[in-house]
């Protein structure tokens, strides 16, 4: 009886574990990380405060919080790196995919900021000062 009384709570104990281990494993499969070639080309980075509305943010587009961006195949940064590193107020040298966004490298090629993928071709990231820089997929010209 008491073995029994022990090897129940003992499953009820271990079963959430296992749960929790398998979920993990299940979320993580989930993610897709893509191929770096989909992000390579121009995108258009805004730098906007929390509370503006998309509406409000086309109206005060300048050059002072817009920037075109190139993120080149091999996977730098190209024109539009110094406009991203004065956000950042670290130097943007490089980029790579992650399963759940795209990062931004610095010099000795770790994480300098991380940009959350909203969909496809759209990816937000918050600084600390609390200024969100949304970045995405500019319109190819013909």
């Amino acid at each position: 009886m008491i073995q029994f009384a022990f090897t129940r709570k003992a499953a009820a104990c271990l079963l959430p574990m296992l749960m929790m281990i398998s979920g993990e494993t299940t979320m993580a499969s989930s993610l897709r990380l893509e191929d770096p070639s989909v992000f390579a080309g121009q995108w258009q980075a805004t730098l906007t405060a929390r509370s503006d509305a998309p509406e409000a943010q086309a109206l005060q587009d300048k050059p002072s919080n817009i920037c075109l961006i190139d993120l080149q195949s091999n996977q730098t940064l190209g024109k539009g790196a110094d406009c991203l590193s004065a956000w950042l107020q670290d130097s943007a040298i490089g980029w790579f995919p992650d399963p759940d966004g795209l990062s931004i490298t610095g010099k000795e090629g770790s994480r300098i900021q991380f940009f959350s993928r909203q969909r496809d071709g759209l990816y937000l990231s918050t600084l600390k000062s609390g200024l969100v820089i949304t970045l995405e997929r500019a319109a190819k010209q013909p």
